[in-house]
């Protein structure tokens, strides 16, 4: 079930820092590191998995298989991404139910097209706003715990301007999300109206290399913004060291100092190999 704190944190008005995470290594790594939740991203959870990018090509199936396994083994409140819902509101009923039973604390719903395209790319299109207040209405009514919170997110900035995304987000609100994720601000002005102009707290998406300037909390906790997820910092940053490191391998035929690595010693620590060493010590077979 949901982790109470997060809802907690919300209503205490203390800012939540989420970094993205998209499989168990990224997430046993963040969930040591005290933030106050993890983000369970959407791409690099398509990405990681599948191998292909985050178009609406992945199902619930697929995406609760892995959200499920990193909300049970994180000690931290886990925010997950699930695109539109996964269909129509029969969809999003299962979907919020599904979230919910797997231990995620709160859930992301998006108002795209489907198939829906990953923010902060072009040819983003959004339903009507009446269809998309009916899926957070089912979405709101659906949770058995107030403590699972419903994130509504809005792709129309992009494609119809700032005043829709404003008009939206305030139906979202008022349809029952707990928090509202106006997705895609171009300017640290428009941030600023989105936080004075939405009544309910505001998610950012701190995207490198997005549309979106990158901020630190403390100046989005100044324009009105509750949380910030930061999806991309994990995957990108892999994708960087592994460039490197297989890089290194292929130009000097070993692994030399150019790519830093954990020990081999550390890793099986944070993979848990010390509980199977004294278990297998405690309950070791005798001759």
């Amino acid at each position: 079930m949901a982790d109470p704190k997060l809802r907690q944190l919300i209503e205490a008005r203390e800012f939540v820092a989420a970094p993205g995470v998209y499989d168990l290594i990224s997430a046993l790594i963040a969930d040591r590191m005290g933030f106050k939740a993890l983000y369970v991203t959407g791409y690099g959870t398509v990405a990681s998995s599948l191998g292909l990018p985050d178009a609406g090509l992945a199902t619930y199936t697929e995406m609760i298989e892995r959200i499920g396994r990193i909300a049970d083994m994180a000690k931290t409140p886990v925010i997950a991404d699930a695109d539109t819902g996964y269909g129509g509101l029969l969809n999003v009923r299962h979907t919020v139910r599904g979230y919910e039973k797997a231990g995620v604390s709160a859930i992301q719903i998006e108002d795209q097209e489907f198939p829906k395209k990953c923010g902060h790319t072009p040819n983003r299109r959004v339903i009507s706003l009446a269809d998309m207040v009916r899926k957070i209405q089912v979405a709101a009514d659906s949770r058995s715990s107030r403590d699972f919170l419903i994130i509504a997110r809005t792709d129309a900035r992009t494609s119809l301007g700032l005043d829709e995304a404003l008009r939206r987000g305030e139906a979202y609100g008022a349809a029952g999300a707990d928090i509202v994720f106006i997705e895609s601000p171009e300017s640290e002005e428009e941030m600023a109206i989105i936080g004075k102009r939405i009544g309910k707290p505001l998610i950012a998406n701190m995207v490198n290399g997005g549309r979106t300037p990158m901020l630190p909390v403390g100046r989005l906790a100044e324009l009105g913004f509750a949380a910030a997820i930061f999806p991309a910092v994990g995957f990108l940053a892999t994708a960087q060291a592994l460039t490197t490191a297989y890089g290194d391998l292929l130009e000097n035929g070993t692994s030399t100092a150019k790519a830093p690595m954990y020990s081999f010693a550390e890793f099986n620590e944070l993979i848990g190999f010390r509980d199977v060493w004294e278990f297998e010590k405690r309950y070791a077979e005798t001759e």
